[in-house]
């Protein structure tokens, strides 16, 4: 077997299975440890997997591993507005309090539908955001109240963050809070991969009279690398699928209501 057919199905595997070992693709390759080991040294290179001991894990389960907004926008994408729809029926039309809104691309997804809502009171919604995207698809809604966190913001994720950022949600009391996660953990709570959008997560949920967190699928049962929060401290999870197994337990005895979109 070719080199370029060993990658091929070494990241075959990885797609199927989030990780292999040096022993299983020697023995189904037949071909040396040595040269297995040789084959993933080149494909971390490439950023397609990242080495542990005795093998390697997927470049996606890497707890780093961050995609731009660009890059996600269009990733479940039905499963995010599957979600967001959710999202939006728990504000409805009557809704007169205050929205805080994460920066990701399906909280990202609440704001294209929010972007077109009236209520039915007449007065404006007042909607808050660390997002730059969020902001440029809210400002043009007349019945919406809309505020802009200032901050640093991040290139890959354009959001804001920051101790200005974090100063400022500690002014701030929102009735609501739709935030994202790239990981929702049994063991780990909820997560993501960088340390300064942790910390405003984490104060979006702290200043938040009602903490919602909006996950498809993909990031049940994963873990990245900086918690923001404890299933303690969330309110609601919203996803596509139904959690199960320990994250469905750990999620009941911490009381977190689970809506299935």
């Amino acid at each position: 077997m070719y080199a370029i057919e060993r990658h091929q199905r070494i990241r075959e595997s990885l797609e199927a299975e989030g990780r292999v070992t040096v022993t299983q693709l020697s023995e189904c390759f037949g071909v040396t440890a040595e040269t297995v080991r040789r084959d993933l040294d080149l494909l971390e290179q490439r950023g397609v997997l990242q080495r542990v001991h005795g093998g390697a894990v997927a470049g996606s389960r890497i707890s780093l591993t961050e995609s731009t907004v660009a890059d996600r926008v269009y990733r479940a994408r039905d499963a995010k507005l599957v979600i967001a729809r959710a999202a939006l029926a728990m504000i409805g039309d009557s809704f007169r309090g205050s929205i805080l809104l994460d920066a990701g691309t399906t909280t990202g997804a609440l704001a294209e539908l929010l972007a077109d809502h009236a209520p039915l009171h007449g007065h404006p919604l007042t909607i808050i955001t660390n997002s730059v995207p969020i902001a440029a698809v809210l400002h043009l809604n007349p019945s919406i109240d809309l505020h802009l966190l200032g901050g640093s913001v991040r290139g890959l994720t354009s959001a804001a963050v920051g101790a200005s950022t974090i100063e400022q949600l500690d002014r701030l009391r929102p009735d609501i809070a739709f935030i994202g996660a790239n990981g929702v953990s049994a063991g780990f709570g909820l997560s993501t991969p960088e340390e300064r959008e942790a910390a405003v997560k984490a104060s979006m949920i702290r200043r938040a009279r009602r903490s919602v967190v909006l996950a498809d699928s993909s990031k049940l049962d994963e873990e990245a690398l900086y918690r923001f929060a404890e299933f303690r401290e969330l309110d609601t999870l919203v996803s596509d699928v139904d959690p199960a197994g320990t994250l469905s337990a750990a999620l009941d005895a911490e009381g977190v209501e689970v809506i299935v979109a």
